[in-house]
């Protein structure tokens, strides 16, 4: 069980090269139990890779990730797999839904993948839905689903197996503003019950709403961090 103010995940000098570029050049940063922490930087800053590589789908040229205690570095491509199912929630800025599946066997459908009986999943994806406002769409399917319902679908199934960390990519970028306002109150509620959050933004408002620290990230550089006095 992780304990509040315990870190949940450290990068240590992490570099990332494709061929001569240079995505990341030696990062460090820790972000403990029930941190809510924004990443934010210029497009082609490293954002995207510095969640690639906490959610072990990419790895680093140099460096060490360690997140719950698990040394990525020493997994191998299932074991990884395996690590994503059981501790990485992720949220993408388009849903990445699957179109044949309702709402509800796409959030049981992340359960099932580990293993989880059926039923039991369905138990418990039901169980987000309904907390998160939407179980009375969940025989509906995505593309019947408003961007706010997706989204919201998306965030039950990031949730579905309680990981300890959950990676938002841009979760707010393909949202009108209503429904985008709708995930940042979604989100901070998540905060606020001791999720630990890890959020790639190029939105402010959205890291006022919802983070704790605001990372700043520039030629794949850590360039300032500072805390947030959230805004209502």
């Amino acid at each position: 069980m992780t304990t509040e103010g315990q870190v949940v995940v450290r990068l240590d000098k992490i570099r990332k090269h494709y061929g001569e570029t240079v995505a990341l050049g030696g990062v460090s940063l820790e972000i403990r139990a029930g941190e809510a922490v924004a990443v934010m930087g210029p497009s082609g800053c490293g954002k995207s890779t510095l969640l690639n590589m906490i959610a072990g789908l990419d790895r680093p040229t140099s460096g060490t990730i360690t997140v719950h205690d698990e040394d990525l570095s020493r997994l191998n491509e299932t074991g990884l797999a395996l690590f994503r199912r059981r501790r990485i929630g992720m949220i993408f800025q388009f849903f990445n839904l699957l179109d044949d599946l309702s709402a509800i066997d796409n959030v049981a459908l992340a359960a099932q993948l580990t293993g989880t009986p059926a039923a039991h999943a369905r138990r418990r994806a039901l169980e987000l839905l309904d907390e998160l406002g939407i179980a009375d769409r969940a025989n509906i399917y995505p593309a019947v689903l408003s961007g706010g319902e997706r989204q919201r679908v998306a965030v039950a199934r990031a949730l579905m197996n309680r990981p300890a960390v959950l990676l938002a990519d841009e979760p707010t970028g393909a949202l009108d503003s209503h429904s985008g306002e709708q995930v940042m109150d979604l989100l901070l509620d998540l905060q606020q019950i001791g999720q630990t959050l890890l959020l790639v933004t190029h939105d402010e408002r959205l890291a006022q709403r919802c983070a704790s620290r605001v990372v700043e990230l520039a030629d794949g550089q850590v360039t300032g961090e500072r805390s947030m006095e959230r805004t209502a």
